[in-house]
């Protein structure tokens, strides 16, 4: 029973273990930190990155919040697996708009093939948050 102001735990969820790190959390740290390898690379080797619409410390700080954002969902908390869900929610928005105007075969099958990896990795998170807040209680 619980009280006032009180909700239920969610029926079927249960927390994580001591050390649980379920298959879905486990790519999302990956895929952040080869994200945050690829922007610090990118950004120290390419020359004139202002020519194309960027800068250094702009992809510095884009590395340090995916290096953040991956040591936070390694630590299991719950405000970097929503931070993690809603960039790959933009991803999948753009890429959605970005398979409008795609104008080769090729083109349109490397935004589907995101589109759904992107959708498969945000629905699998949603129950690893589940578990994580279901264990904060």
């Amino acid at each position: 029973m619980t009280g006032a102001g009180q909700t239920p735990a969610p029926v079927g969820l249960e927390p994580l273990g001591e050390d649980e790190r379920p298959l879905a959390l486990l790519i999302a740290i990956g895929v952040c930190v080869l994200l945050a390898l690829a922007v610090l690379v990118g950004a120290t080797t390419v020359h004139d990155l202002s020519h194309r619409g960027g800068s250094l410390p702009g992809g510095l700080l884009l590395a340090a919040v995916l290096a953040l954002l991956a040591l936070g969902m390694y630590r299991r908390r719950y405000w970097a697996v929503l931070g993690f869900e809603a960039l790959l929610a933009f991803q999948v928005i753009v890429t959605s708009l970005a398979l409008v105007v795609a104008s080769t075969l090729l083109a349109a099958v490397v935004c589907l093939v995101s589109i759904g990896l992107g959708g498969w990795l945000f629905w699998k998170l949603v129950r690893v948050m589940g578990r994580i807040e279901a264990g904060g209680r």
